[in-house]
């Protein structure tokens, strides 16, 4: 598959043979700790990663060290630049004592077995830091030790930290009704100024017995040493498949289709007139938006998702038939409507009904097995530029659940309606989703959760004179 992204260079040691029980061991709890200059996109990484993680049923949670700091002290008073300046020992004393606390709540976290992978995301900028974590880590009254990996987040390229330095200007709770952008930005660089007059980078000499990945450049090439253990693989493995250039991924399903209208299950039905206009309204959407360089287009297999697809072919530099793209699979129950399914199998829907995100159709998926099946086209996404997306109900619900950083229970029951686009747009601090409802008459397939009040989605668009109403909404990562 081709892809927008810059040629990535890799380099891999091997690990070494120092004695550390930690690696012998299997199911160890794991810290993840980031290290790096401000402006080089190290919460970015902690948010996406604890997303990542938490959307493949590994339970994390992220530590940020600046919310602690933020509790601690008034920033308007304590937390311009000079704040960070390793020559005000007041502020050094503060700033230890919150990592300290940050540390100690993440041990808790972990020995309580509320999680398994913990992120500690802070600057780590020198030795003797990372030292006081690995230590706290490796306590010896501590059984099992914590397994602890570094993501270290290298930059020099200009374009790429001026970019993060205007997002974190925008975006970062230190600035955000307290000052000026231009002051903002002043005051950044100044912090940014007295964290390098005391960084020390990974080195694979100096800290050869350390587990460590180095991000260079927001991806553009790696350098991984000593991976231990499947979380760390997990993560070696999501890293080097993000990148942080703007983009917006659009989802949507197919129009409107013969199944969808008498209410049946799965199957392969094509389009009805009404998903036929949305198909060709979609068209016009697109000519409109002006998607800045090359539009992908994704489709399912299923007819209703490639007829909805091939209205848009010319318009796109590429479009692609993925059959993991396909509807969740309903086994022996493709083709019957609910009813059907209640009255025929009783138990089966009851059992769905008490947990349908591990329920598993008949001979057919989970909403379990569909997250698994999935996670390719997540890695896909996060290395892409525009891509659209056209697929299915549940399909959908589950990356929208990954983008909007859904747990479990919710994501069955997200509210993916028919001719609706909804398009998300990666923040360094949240992600902005975006719905377009068409004014295009379709069946509402949204079953809600049991007990729970019926939401179709429809009663916020009140704009009908529109040709489509637009909803947007800031969704903030952990």
């Amino acid at each position: 598959m081709d892809r927008m992204v810059p040629q990535r260079k890799m380099t891999f040691y091997q690990p070494n043979t120092n004695d550390d029980s930690s690696r012998e061991q299997v199911r160890v709890p794991n810290v993840i700790a980031l290290v790096g200059l401000p402006a080089r996109g190290k919460t970015y990484i902690s948010h996406k990663l604890c997303r990542y993680l938490n959307w493949i049923g590994i339970k994390t949670r992220a530590f940020n060290v600046g919310e602690y700091r933020r509790k601690a002290c008034d920033f308007s008073n304590e937390g311009k630049s000079d704040f960070f300046n390793p020559q005000n020992l007041r502020a050094v004393k503060i700033r230890d004592e919150c990592a300290r606390l940050a540390m100690e709540d993440m041990g808790q976290y972990l020995e309580n077995k509320e999680g398994e992978v913990a992120i500690f995301d802070a600057t780590n900028t020198t030795r003797e830091r990372r030292k006081w974590l690995v230590d706290f880590c490796k306590k010896e009254d501590r059984d099992p030790k914590f397994r602890i990996f570094f993501v270290e987040s290298v930059c020099d390229d200009p374009e790429i930290i001026n970019s993060n330095i205007a997002e974190v200007k925008i975006s970062s709770p230190d600035y955000v009704g307290r000052m000026t952008e231009e002051q903002a930005r002043d005051d950044f660089v100044r912090r940014i100024e007295n964290y390098k007059s005391q960084y020390e980078t990974l080195d694979e000499e100096l800290d050869d017995e350390l587990s460590f990945i180095r991000v260079i450049n927001a991806g553009r090439s790696f350098y991984v040493h000593n991976v231990n253990g499947h979380v760390q693989s997990r993560v070696v493995y999501f890293l080097m498949n993000i990148h942080l250039l703007p983009r917006s991924i659009y989802l949507t399903r197919h129009g409107e289709s013969e199944y969808n209208r008498i209410g049946r299950l799965g199957g392969d039905s094509p389009l009805s007139d009404n998903g036929l206009t949305y198909a060709q309204k979609l068209r016009e959407y697109f000519e409109k938006e002006n998607v800045p360089g090359d539009l992908r287009i994704w489709s399912s297999q299923k007819i209703r998702a490639a007829q909805t697809a091939n209205h848009m072919k010319d318009l796109a530099a590429h479009v692609e038939y993925w059959k993991v793209l396909d509807e969740i699979d309903a086994g022996i129950c493709e083709g019957l409507t609910y009813e059907d399914f209640q009255a025929r199998y009783p138990k089966q829907f009851a059992e769905r009904d008490k947990d349908k995100y591990h329920y598993r159709y008949p001979s057919g998926e989970s909403y379990e097995d569909l997250v698994a099946r999935l996670e390719p086209v997540i890695m896909e996404l996060e290395r892409q530029s525009n891509v659209l997306v056209v697929s299915h109900q549940a399909v959908l619900r589950c990356i929208l659940a990954y983008f909007d950083n859904k747990n479990r229970s919710e994501l069955p029951y997200l509210n993916v309606p028919l001719h609706t686009i909804i398009k998300l747009t990666p923040k360094a601090y949240s992600c902005e989703i975006e719905m377009f409802k068409f004014k295009i008459d379709a069946v509402d397939t949204y079953r809600a959760k049991p007990n729970e009040p019926v939401d179709n989605g429809n009663g916020n668009h009140s704009s009908l004179e529109w040709e489509y109403s637009n909803e947007t909404t800031l969704c903030h990562s952990p």
